[in-house]
């Protein structure tokens, strides 16, 4: 249907004009043609009044060429905010395109990270490594992504989330490339570190993308992203099966850093986020950007001045985390998700190195007559990944899909708090299930669907975090969130490729009472932000009900 008919404008006013916010009903006026496409068009003449919502509305035309422009009347008393406008534009064609480019992003972190469980177990047989020194390859990864969270943060909230992202890219593509020719053991640390500090950049990517979402489909937007997260660590299982043997751990390098330069290439597509543009006082860019939205998802948006937040030049600032307002949210947010990647990186990680030792014959560890550290007698020397270590690890590696079906199911229904302790929950059963020890295929079963909790339960914190924080800090408390993630995955090696060795029984029971204590931390947090709308300032942050 022919978007300036009356019909079809009427069925998307009809999608937008019930919208309200706080008791702001949005300026859904009546609307007619340009006198140009009256002469070509039947039906000429003025619509009837749709919604006469308030009489200081004046009169639009729907310009196809130029976006919605405001006549006749002065509507300069009437406001909004990005949200209103966010909302009344709705889901559409620019969200799906949005999703699809932070998703390549999402997809280059996901290889990057994958690949650690691989490249461990090789260079451990080919240099001959201690245990020490195979789990350092992985903590050096997650140091420099510690170290760089909270700056990609604050470059985002002081210079763009695009430009943020676009160098994070970029730096990940050219040490990423350059790490696949290290000569030594020292290289191969320092270099893979320097990564991580790129790496450490790429959560942003879910702030940009939060900003631009209704609130209506942020939960399952944000979690759908999760769909790329696992399609990166399938690709990467299988890329290592298909180069490992043939080309070689290096050639694997450089293969994992081409999805870096496809998301580079296509920042140039990738919008600027209108919230940050409001937080910097640029109202006009903000503006812009909107109506841009709202064309291409052929949508009206609201009329009047757009409102800028006040104390805009205050943005960026690490004080503002621990306000009276979030700074309890703060610190139970840092346990959570030093617990989410302690724990779904562990998995990841005791994946290969229980493979391993059942492929060793020490399948039978839990055996009451048998030592611990029997399990890993065979680490005197070394065993390289096979055929079906692969395959395995691939099958435990697609549990994330089912993961992020089970979290999308759930989040709206039990809210985000509820939602991540239960999953946190799940895990900790199954990875005390681990202790029975009923043979490679349970032990296939248990890891896969503890995987499948954890995995949700990160992807859940994505949705809850940016959606607490105001716009002037969001990307700072996302990127100390992560930041803090990055120390629980730096010393996970130690624990499950170093501890594991030694006793399963210990290694076992960490991860799991961690993850009970954050269940308990998610129920301790004071705001449920499902249906809650994105604050602009830290000013407007007000405690929901629960």
């Amino acid at each position: 249907m022919n978007p300036l008919t009356e019909g079809g404008y009427a069925a998307d006013l009809e999608a937008n004009q019930a919208k309200r916010r706080d008791g702001f009903r949005l300026p859904i006026v009546k609307f007619r043609r340009r006198k140009e496409e009256e002469e070509n068009m039947p039906g000429k003449g003025e619509y009837e009044n749709l919604d006469e919502v308030s009489s200081t509305h004046g009169e639009v035309t729907i310009d196809t060429r130029n976006g919605l422009q405001q006549l006749e009347k002065d509507t300069s008393e009437d406001t909004f905010t990005v949200e209103d406008a966010v909302e009344a534009i709705g889901f559409g064609r620019f969200q799906i395109k949005l999703s699809i480019l932070t998703g390549l992003s999402w997809m280059a972190d996901a290889m990057e990270m994958m690949i650690l469980s691989i490249l461990s177990p090789q260079l451990l047989c080919e240099w001959q490594l201690s245990s020490w020194q195979e789990a350092f390859i992985t903590t050096i990864v997650f140091v420099g992504m510690m170290v760089s969270s909270s700056m990609w943060g604050n470059i985002c909230d002081r210079y763009g989330r695009r430009l943020g992202l676009f160098f994070a890219a970029v730096w990940i593509l050219y040490f990423g490339i350059l790490s696949a020719f290290s000569p030594t053991y020292i290289w191969i640390v320092l270099l893979r570190g320097i990564v991580g500090f790129g790496i450490g950049g790429v959560p942003q990517s879910v702030t940009l993308y939060a900003e631009f979402l209704p609130r209506k489909q942020r939960a399952q937007c944000v979690v759908f992203l999760e769909i790329f997260w696992a399609i990166g660590t399938c690709i990467e299982v299988v890329l290592a099966l298909v180069v490992m043997p043939t080309l070689g751990w290096r050639w694997l390098l450089i293969f994992s850093a081409i999805p870096c330069l496809i998301f580079a290439i296509s920042c140039k597509w990738l919008p600027e986020s209108a919230r940050y543009h409001v937080a910097c006082g640029e109202s006009e860019k903000a503006q812009n950007t909107l109506k841009k939205i709202a064309l291409e998802n052929n949508s009206p948006m609201p009329l009047g001045k757009l409102v800028l937040p006040e104390n805009t030049e205050k943005r960026g600032q690490f004080k503002d985390l621990f306000t009276p307002q979030l700074r309890l949210t703060t610190v139970l947010l840092w346990f959570i998700w030093f617990a989410n990647a302690f724990s779904y990186y562990g998995i990841v990680l005791m994946t290969t190195e229980l493979f391993q030792a059942e492929d060793s014959g020490d399948a039978n560890f839990c055996s009451a007559n048998q030592k611990d550290h029997a399990l890993f007698k065979c680490y005197a020397g070394c065993k390289y990944l096979n055929r079906k270590d692969y395959t395995d690890l691939l099958w435990t590696t697609v549990a994330e899909f089912p993961g992020l079906l089970v979290t999308m199911l759930i989040i709206e229904w039990l809210g985000r708090k509820r939602t991540m302790a239960l999953e946190f929950v799940v895990f900790s059963f199954f990875t005390f299930l681990l202790l029975t020890c009923g043979g490679r295929t349970w032990l296939t079963i248990f890891i896969f669907i503890g995987r499948a909790f954890i995995s949700g339960a990160f992807q859940a914190a994505y949705v809850y975090t940016p959606e607490i924080y105001p716009t002037t800090t969001r990307a700072l408390g996302l990127g100390t969130c992560s930041g803090v993630a990055r120390l629980g995955a730096l010393l996970t090696p130690f624990v499950a490729q170093v501890m594991l060795k030694s006793s399963i029984y210990l290694t076992v029971s960490v991860y799991g009472t961690i993850c009970l204590l954050a269940a308990v931390a998610c129920l301790l947090l004071p705001i449920e932000t499902k249906g809650r709308s994105m604050q602009e300032t830290g000013q407007t942050t007000q405690p929901q009900p629960r």
